[in-house]
């Protein structure tokens, strides 16, 4: 599947932001953990969502995915060996959280994925919870899936390098109410992504579980979790995507106009919703209501380019760089090195897309420069990334003539992304 996306003019319209896909997967795990019924209302149904449910499933737990909600009868901590291999394919979030989460399984559980996904790093968990009572081995690379899980989850003083992934302590996290004994998890390194572990504290906290925060060595916050209290079973609502929703954000900011995401909670823990204040500072005016937020650009006033880190919010950083691209400044974004150990090397895709379409891109090993140039049409081959190919469609639509090859791998995170797209142009909602 490919898509051929033409030059747009300055856009006007309104659109509902897809649900979470982190807080989805958290819901659903932690349901899984909770002793009873639990219903996720609204969720993300999409490709890596279905790999934690069905996951989740092949280790016992009963679920109803229905079109607006999700019951989940959980077990009150308890998972079962599956009868095989769990492929969660390209899920990483999958991959990460129900690493820990195996550990409560019987017997031994096997996660595996595909190609991309066992050169993935996963070392810095394994090691963490084998020593916290984990006998957990990587039998074909040492440190990557496929990854076999068993022994025990003790408990204690828990010491992580935060450098590499939020999605490491996350795991960690989520499975600390059923340690034999109180988590205190301690992190070495620069911590990255710090809001997706406060989206799992949120999770947490909304089922029942204690969480404490605290302040440790060299600044980085401490995290203790009590044993004594279990997740409850209740009700969720998924709230809006951040992430999802910047391509539609970045559209009026890179092509002008106006655009008003409803759904989204502009109080959000996301750490996506930075994109927002980004965007502001690169000459876009934002302004909200209780569940929406409205995005102008005047065409009259140029883009800016700007300095900024984006270790905190990662899967932003491309759809930065493509309003940085249409900027009539140079833009420098650090904080960067862990982009290249996700679906793709996100750094490359971005200095490789960029140069396709004419765009004079410098990468350094945490950082990505950003030269003001012309733009032309080309071709983007997204090497399976979903947040590649909605990035550059919306560049796309600025310069024309771009073709995004293997269009069908957004499936992954926004199955309705082009369906959305393809509306706004049919319906004429340009300003």
């Amino acid at each position: 599947m490919q898509m051929n996306i033409g030059k747009s003019g300055p856009v006007c319209f309104t659109i509902a932001s897809p649900a979470s896909k982190s807080y989805t997967h958290r819901a659903l795990i932690i349901a899984a953990l909770a002793n009873g019924e639990s219903e996720i209302i609204g969720q993300l149904d999409a490709d890596d969502t279905r790999m934690t449910a069905r996951a989740l499933m092949q280790m016992g737990i009963r679920l109803d995915w229905c079109m607006d909600n999700i019951k989940v009868q959980g077990q009150g901590g308890r998972l079962y060996e599956p009868a095989g291999e769990v492929d969660i394919q390209d899920s990483g979030t999958s991959m990460r959280l129900l690493t820990a989460v195996s550990l409560l399984a019987d017997g031994p559980v096997t996660l595996t994925g595909s190609a991309r996904m066992k050169e993935r790093p996963l070392g810095p968990l394994v090691d963490t919870l084998n020593a916290a009572g984990g006998r957990i081995t990587c039998p074909v690379n040492p440190g990557y899936p496929p990854v076999r899980i068993d022994g025990e989850f003790t408990g204690g003083d828990i010491i992580i390098d935060g450098s590499i992934s939020s999605q490491f302590i996350s795991s960690l996290l989520i499975a600390s109410p059923y340690a034999e004994n109180d988590v205190h998890i301690f992190l070495t390194g620069d911590l990255v992504s710090l809001p997706y572990i406060m989206m799992t504290i949120d999770s947490m906290q909304a089922f029942g579980a204690e969480v404490v925060v605290s302040e440790g060595k060299h600044g980085n916050p401490v995290f203790s979790v009590s044993s004594m209290k279990k997740y409850k079973p209740g009700t969720c609502v998924i709230e809006g995507d951040f992430s999802s929703s910047s391509y539609w954000f970045a559209l009026a900011a890179i092509c002008g106009g106006t655009v008003t995401v409803t759904g989204l909670n502009p109080k959000s823990a996301q750490g996506d919703r930075r994109f927002l204040e980004i965007l502001e500072k690169m000459g876009c005016s934002v302004s909200s209501d209780k569940d929406s937020i409205t995005l102008t650009r005047d065409l009259k006033s140029p883009l800016m380019g700007l300095n900024i880190n984006m270790a905190d919010c990662p899967d932003i950083v491309q759809t930065v760089c493509m309003v940085a691209a249409a900027s009539e400044l140079p833009t420098k974004i650090t904080g960067v090195h862990h982009l290249r150990m996700k679906e793709s090397d996100r750094i490359a895709a971005i200095a490789n897309g960029l140069a396709n379409l004419g765009g004079v891109v410098e990468t350094e090993e945490d950082a990505i420069i950003i030269h003001p140039a012309p733009l032309h049409g080309g071709i983007i081959h997204p090497e399976n990334d979903h947040r590649t190919a909605m990035s550059f469609a919306i560049l796309g639509c600025l310069v024309g003539d771009v073709t995004i090859l293997d269009a069908g791998c957004v499936t992954k995170s926004y199955p309705g992304f082009w369906e959305e797209l393809k509306r706004i142009w049919q319906n004429a909602v340009l300003c």
